[in-house]
């Protein structure tokens, strides 16, 4: 036996459902609510963007994927390492230069530089992170 279905109906339904989803989406204040991250500070982008891989402690994670440790982590002793990273991806990492602008970008990785073990003092500017930019 067929069931009926009625095409109209799903797709109201449909319609419904993504635009409550969507408008639930941009009401929570946690999430950037479109391409473009509206976080500011470097605290603000690492918990809402880095920490969803990397873990809140920046202790990294093994799962799905190998998600490396960024406390403590020599790798981030040179700025513009962390800044070419952010900016063009590696590996697994996806490039986060066109969701975030030289200023987001500057302050997420003096963020980690300066926290979670990582004490490197000399800051990356937005002349920086613009220089490193395709």
């Amino acid at each position: 036996m067929r069931a009926f279905v009625n095409p109209e109906a799903c797709a109201v339904a449909l319609a419904f459902a993504v635009s409550s989803f969507a408008a639930q989406a941009q009401s929570a204040a946690h999430f950037s609510p479109a391409y473009k991250f509206t976080e500011q500070s470097g605290e603000q982008l690492f918990a809402n963007i880095c920490q969803g891989c990397h873990m809140p402690d920046a202790k990294g994670a093994v799962g799905a994927g190998t998600y490396p440790s960024l406390a403590g982590n020599k790798t981030l002793e040179a700025g513009s390492y962390p800044v070419y990273v952010v900016v063009r991806g590696q590996r697994a990492m996806p490039a986060f230069g066109a969701m975030m602008n030289d200023e987001q970008v500057a302050a997420a990785v003096n963020y980690l530089r300066t926290h979670f073990g990582n004490d490197y003092k000399d800051a990356v500017t937005a002349e920086n992170v613009k220089a490193a930019r395709p």
